[in-house]
Parts: structure tokens; C-alpha cells; sequence
């Protein structure tokens, strides 16, 4: 894998990541609040369908 290409990537999650709680903090602490109250299956469930989501677009933009 290309170096630059991962860093890359990583960049782009890192800008993405702070968009949020950059242009809407308040908003953000209510969200983390109730993010922070969820049950722990909630979380996995979450994690898991954004990382499949995720492998998908990648797998579509890159065939």
C-alpha cells in the first residue's frame, strides 16, 4: 500500500472527525452525552455497520 495514500485517508477521517465539534460544539456535547448513555451492544452494533458501510464504499470506488 502507498504511504501517501494512507496517510491520506487518515487526514481526510481526522478532518471529517473535527467538523463537528468545530462548527456546532454545543450540539456535539448534547450528542457525546447521550453517546456516553447508550448500552454497550448499541456502540458494537454502531461500530460495526459504519465499518462495513465504510468497506463498502471503498470496495465500490475503487472497482
Amino acid at each position: 500500500m502507498d504511504n501517501t495514500l494512507f496517510f491520506s485517508a487518515l487526514a481526510l477521517v481526522l478532518v471529517f472527525e473535527g467538523l463537528m465539534p468545530a462548527l456546532f460544539p454545543s450540539f456535539y456535547r448534547k450528542t457525546m452525552a447521550k453517546v456516553a448513555l447508550m448500552p454497550t451492544s448499541a456502540l458494537r452494533s454502531t461500530g460495526v455497520i459504519t465499518m462495513i458501510s465504510g468497506a463498502i464504499i471503498l470496495y465500490l470506488i475503487r472497482s
